[in-house]
């Protein structure tokens, strides 16, 4: 489902995407996710959830196992290191 925004707000929204996917933080979440996969294969089709450290299905992990994604926000989303 995309959004419709004007050729300058979807420009801008590409740069702000671009950013924050390689934050040191979601660059960290995705080199952690792309370890476990390797030493899982048969873990397939499953999301890896890095707050609980465990593979779960998509929907259950990015919807917050039915909580929704406001409560993820910001300062309240901690990688267990």
């Amino acid at each position: 489902m995309t959004q419709n925004l004007s050729p300058t707000a979807k420009r801008m929204k590409a740069i702000r995407d671009k950013r924050m996917a390689m934050s040191p933080v979601r660059r960290a979440k995705k080199a952690e996710n792309q370890r476990k996969h390797r030493a899982n294969p048969s873990m397939k089709g499953k999301d890896y959830d890095h707050k609980t450290s465990s593979f779960k299905s998509v929907k259950a992990n990015r919807g917050n196992d039915g909580q929704g994604t406001k409560k993820e926000g910001k300062r309240n989303y901690k990688i267990k290191k």
